[in-house]
């Protein structure tokens, strides 16, 4: 399914097993453990990796991609968001300006296909 579907698809559960195509929007500038796939025109999924068992690489802002595991609906704390940011390397201003928690879908990758 697109990714623009997600949202509806997972609306009222918990989590859900899905194979997913979107565009990538930022990754983890540490060791690419982590990236952003958009939704909708104003939200994104964070995107990991089942046990750290794969990494992306870091250069994959605008590319289109494919993603099977499982969608989650869950609450991500202050400190997940800044450190996210910090991973990003964003700066201290907006790393300090996270001050609530946050819901969104997030994304456990068995596996991700460059196109």
């Amino acid at each position: 399914m697109a990714a623009s579907e997600l949202p509806q698809f997972i609306a009222g559960k918990d989590s859900v097993q899905v194979k997913v195509s979107g565009v990538v929007q930022q990754v983890c500038q540490v060791k690419g453990c982590w990236m952003d796939v958009k939704l909708t025109d104003n939200t994104r999924m964070k995107v990991r990796f089942r046990n750290y068992g794969f990494f992306v690489p870091k250069n994959l802002n605008g590319k289109k991609v494919v993603l099977e595991g499982t969608a989650h609906q869950e609450v991500i704390s202050v400190a997940d968001q800044q450190h996210y940011l910090k991973d990003a390397g964003k700066s201290a201003a907006e790393i300090q300006a996270i001050g609530q928690p946050k819901k969104e879908i997030t994304f456990v990758a068995d596996g991700v296909q460059l196109l």
